[in-house]
């Protein structure tokens, strides 16, 4: 039987726009929950600053699903940011990078959690304002860290990245996340930097970013079941 799952949003998006996804993976028997985020949460965030208060919400909505199913585990489908956060939310070290973190700040949940899909995550960045929390990421749990945790790291493969109209907002982000503009992912993220060493690393063709009307994205129809099945148990 599949575990419960629960989704990430990705940085300033709401869980509004997760509701198909979800509800294509609960007609593939998987129970999901959408961690309850509204676009204007992520505003304390912006800047760099910390992303505690996204953090708690992770945690709160894990407990309250793993209350009401009874389930002693559950799985995280990160979408972008969602991904990284994961990561620090599974961890047992402080989390205490900025001057507002003034509580412990961990959260140890690697044991409440069976597998990590992340779906477009930036994993490594080198944009000046999301490099100290990305930094502490990969400098305290680099790579598919935990053995106990399966981490399945989906990677979309739509835009190749150049500096012409069409692509150039591809070229700028990938090469602003991996340093190389020049090369394949999402639209957003480029496919070296959604991949962690030591995970389960997919490259989904056609997968663009965001789920946005009318666009082919990881959740869309024959992308979807690419993935999902490692969530199904």
């Amino acid at each position: 039987m599949a575990l419960p799952t629960i989704i990430l949003p990705g940085y300033m998006a709401g869980a509004i726009a997760y509701q198909n996804l979800q509800t294509s993976l609960q007609k593939l028997g998987i129970d999901t929950t959408i961690v309850p985020l509204r676009w204007q949460d992520w505003i304390p965030t912006l800047g760099g600053r910390s992303v505690t208060p996204i953090l708690r919400a992770i945690d709160a909505t894990v407990q309250q699903v793993l209350q009401q199913s009874g389930a002693a585990q559950v799985n995280l489908v990160g979408h972008s940011a969602g991904g990284w956060l994961a990561r620090i939310y599974l961890g047992e070290k402080p989390y205490c990078i900025h001057p507002t973190d003034t509580e412990a700040c961990v959260w140890n949940a690697r044991s409440l959690v069976n597998t990590l899909v992340t779906l477009g995550t930036p994993h490594t960045s080198l944009e000046r304002w999301t490099r100290r929390n990305l930094d502490f990421v990969n400098q305290t749990y680099p790579g598919a860290f935990y053995s106990d945790v399966r981490y399945v790291c989906v990677a979309g493969k739509a835009i190749f990245g150049q500096r012409r109209p069409g692509s150039w907002l591809a070229y700028s982000s990938y090469k602003l996340t991996c340093g190389q503009g020049d090369c394949w992912g999402d639209g957003i993220t480029p496919i070296p930097a959604a991949h962690l060493e030591g995970a389960d690393n997919r490259i989904v063709e056609g997968a663009t970013h965001s789920p946005k009307a009318g666009r082919i994205w990881y959740g869309s129809p024959g992308l979807l079941e690419q993935w999902a099945k490692e969530l199904q148990g």
